[in-house]
């Protein structure tokens, strides 16, 4: 049984009604959501298709994928692309599959599709790195394809979805969240909603600041148990994709902007009053009182001189030379 409260809770309504207010402004408009649907739907009519009959099409195609933000339903106005994992049965080679280091882009007036190319899994171990596509780049698509169906089957909760779009605009506005890539958003996301006793999502208001304040409490530092991949095997710390000094810029820059919101800064925060970067770098005032940004703690250790100990090296052999030549 939880303690009893010391004093009433807040009223947050007007932050819950900025939050959703906030997700209706980034929320794809009707026009894009139309025509993006109509797209992805040309693309994977003519990809079933080839599959169920490929004709004189060379490139032997398992299946089509949909995976990103267009799947999972976290796409925000403004960036009207959806993305497609194409998986070839063959293995894909450099020449004949891309426009870019992924796969290629379809586009219509206002829309894009992303196809992104791998290959089934058995393939992988049979690549040859001059002539078929990086094992990188076909292991990432695989990978989002793992990403979709776990986001399908664990985060279909209309608030994870929210505060996901919510924290992708937030990474957007924030330098200092630069480093937190969509698939960690993701995961935050869920875990902000649904990680608690009763399992049972919490509201909005409370999960948006939950997030910052385990940012700023150091999840995402070094020696943290953080988030751990579950769509990847040995216990995977997702966090780890980024560097120390990242992981520390992540979380001082979420504990300034926690500071802010606390004294009432929410719409500065969720960019309803223009642009707020600023609030991670500098002083600012809430009703009186003064909120510092918090400075790094992690500091770059000095890069060894392995240069100079080379050349020391060098130098010292060229006179063990020197004095063998001389005998000779």
């Amino acid at each position: 049984m939880a303690f009893p409260r010391v004093k009433p809770a807040a009223d947050e309504t007007a932050f819950s009604e900025c939050l959703l207010k906030r997700n209706q402004d980034l929320s794809p408009t009707p026009a894009e959501q139309s025509s993006i649907l109509s797209l992805v739907t040309k693309i994977n009519n003519v990809i079933d298709n080839l599959i169920v009959a490929p004709g004189n099409f060379e490139v032997q195609i398992e299946e089509v994928r949909q995976v990103g933000s267009y799947k999972k339903g976290t796409m925000t106005t403004g960036h009207n692309v959806a993305d497609l994992v194409v998986i070839l049965k063959i293995l894909p080679t450099l020449l004949s599959m891309l426009t870019n280091e992924t796969g290629f882009e379809i586009s219509s007036a206002d829309a894009t599709v992303k196809i992104l190319i791998t290959t089934v899994p058995p393939n992988l171990r049979k690549l040859d790195p001059e002539l078929h596509l990086d094992i990188k780049v076909l292991q990432s698509a695989l990978a989002a394809i793992r990403h979709a169906r776990w986001f399908e089957e664990n985060a279909s909760q209309s608030t994870v979805k929210v505060l996901i779009r919510l924290l992708k605009d937030l990474r957007l506005r924030f330098p200092g969240f630069e480093p937190l890539t969509p698939w960690i958003l993701d995961l935050l996301g869920h875990s902000a909603v649904m990680n608690n006793p009763s399992r049972q999502p919490l509201s909005l208001n409370v999960a948006y600041r939950r997030c910052l304040q385990m940012l700023a409490a150091g999840l995402f530092l070094p020696g943290s148990v953080g988030i751990t991949d579950p769509c990847e095997s040995g216990n995977f710390r997702v966090h780890t994709v980024m560097t120390l000094e990242q992981q520390d810029m992540v979380c001082f820059t979420a504990q300034t902007l926690v500071r802010v919101l606390s004294h009432g800064g929410y719409r500065k925060i969720l960019g309803l009053e223009g642009d707020a970067s600023y609030l991670a770098l500098e002083m600012s005032t809430w009703d009186g009182v003064i909120v510092t940004p918090s400075e790094k703690a992690y500091e770059k250790p000095p890069e060894r001189k392995e240069e100079e100990d080379d050349e020391g090296l060098e130098e010292e052999g060229g006179g063990e030379d020197e004095s063998m030549e001389t005998q000779d």
